[in-house]
């Protein structure tokens, strides 16, 4: 009977591999292979086998790896600092306080706008000139410029955990609360302080969770374009121009698309290999617990 069952369960996933296959599989395929080829929208009739040319000209592009290392730069920062705020908002959020539901309502709100929305918001909420905080900020004598060179992937990065720590807070939220009661009684029983109870017992409990968290935002983090498009457009310079943004210009207001394609399948391995590492480190804390 069990292996009906998982012959049934098999056959009622196959439509949905077969769609993942025609809607993911034949764009993945064609990237890899015009990757391997001078492809220009300029000049279709003109395509020709390049082979791994285009990889090793990414060696030498500093355009390349300065928009990689921004966008290193942006997932670890961004994703670092949500997890921690998430994990203290879930935390709080997670002990009986008064008007709790609508505090959540609150604090998820942001994660509902589209991205382009939230940069455009930005952009004019932070504007050297028009922008509102900055003068509230000169009426108490601080000077910021918050896209200037030193403070504009920063501001991204800041941009990015407004949004999306509501989404940190939802997860570890659901985590907190599908642990078990008795250990905690037991620990208060004991005499143990709060600080205690979250380093020997919440953190250990609630890790498979938060790696799990880590993945999605982390996945989710390397796709940044709508904020980069809507407020810098990769500048000053090249100080946010992400991975995801320099293959847009790269492909589609340079037409390269065969060197697009090339970057696209280098990001995808960078992400696979950090999607390994994570599943890795997340079954071996299951296997732990």
């Amino acid at each position: 009977m069990a292996r009906q069952d998982q012959r049934l369960g098999r056959w009622m996933v196959l439509p949905l591999i077969l769609l993942l296959v025609a809607v993911q599989g034949y764009p993945m395929a064609f990237a890899v292979y015009i990757s391997a080829h001078d492809y220009r929208l300029t000049a279709l009739n003109e395509v020709r086998w390049v082979g791994l040319e285009q990889y090793r000209g990414l060696l030498g592009n500093s355009s390349y790896w300065t928009a990689m290392r921004n966008t290193l730069v942006f997932v670890f920062g961004a994703v670092g600092l949500e997890l921690l705020l998430g994990f203290l908002l879930a935390y709080l959020l997670w002990r009986p306080v008064p008007a709790q539901n609508l505090f959540r309502a609150i604090l998820l709100t942001p994660m509902f706008v589209t991205p382009i929305a939230i940069g455009l918001m930005f952009r004019f909420l932070l504007n050297d000139q028009l922008g509102i905080i900055p003068v509230w900020l000169r009426t108490i004598g601080v000077e910021i410029d918050w896209f200037g060179p030193n403070l504009a992937l920063f501001s991204l990065i800041l941009i990015d955990i407004w949004q999306w720590t509501p989404l940190m807070v939802l997860l570890l939220l659901a985590g907190l609360e599908a642990l078990p009661v008795e250990p905690f009684e037991a620990a208060r029983v004991d005499g143990a302080s709060e600080l205690q109870m979250i380093r020997y017992l919440v953190l250990p409990l609630i890790r498979p969770v938060m790696l799990a968290a880590i993945l999605i935002r982390m996945l989710d983090a390397f796709r940044v374009f709508e904020y980069v498009y809507a407020i810098t457009r990769g500048g000053p310079g090249e100080r946010t121009e992400t991975i995801l943004f320099h293959i847009y210009r790269v492909g589609f207001l340079y037409f390269r698309l065969g060197e697009a394609a090339a970057m696209a399948v280098t990001l995808a391995g960078v992400i696979f290999a950090l999607v390994v590492l994570l599943f890795r480190t997340l079954r071996r804390q299951e296997a732990i617990a």
